[in-house]
């Protein structure tokens, strides 16, 4: 049987990833660019303990648009703060602001 190291918990009853998810404050945000265009900003993700080109592909996914992720953030294409808030919360993040 594999012991987690942080937790001292079988893995397979392992907490850590939640626990981190739960520490993290995550910060939604949008700007405007270029030519008018908006994008919605995700700051606050641990890049050590989440994958963040993971997240940015199922958050692409679930909004239906495009992204990246840049300087441990990341940004999608136009305004999606209420989907995107959506989508973390039922992944067990902190979303600062919620309304």
């Amino acid at each position: 049987m594999d012991i987690c190291d942080k937790c001292g918990l079988p893995k397979d009853l392992c907490i850590c990833k939640e626990i981190a998810k739960e520490q993290q404050i995550v910060r939604i945000s949008t700007v405007k660019r270029r030519f008018g265009k908006i994008t919605t900003i995700i700051e606050g993700l641990d890049g050590t303990s989440t994958n963040l080109k993971e997240l940015a592909k199922e958050l692409k996914a679930k909004c239906a648009c495009g992204g990246t992720v840049k300087e441990g953030r990341i940004e999608l294409q136009g305004n999606q703060k209420n989907i995107v808030r959506k989508v973390l919360r039922e992944m067990g993040y902190t979303v600062e602001g919620e309304d």
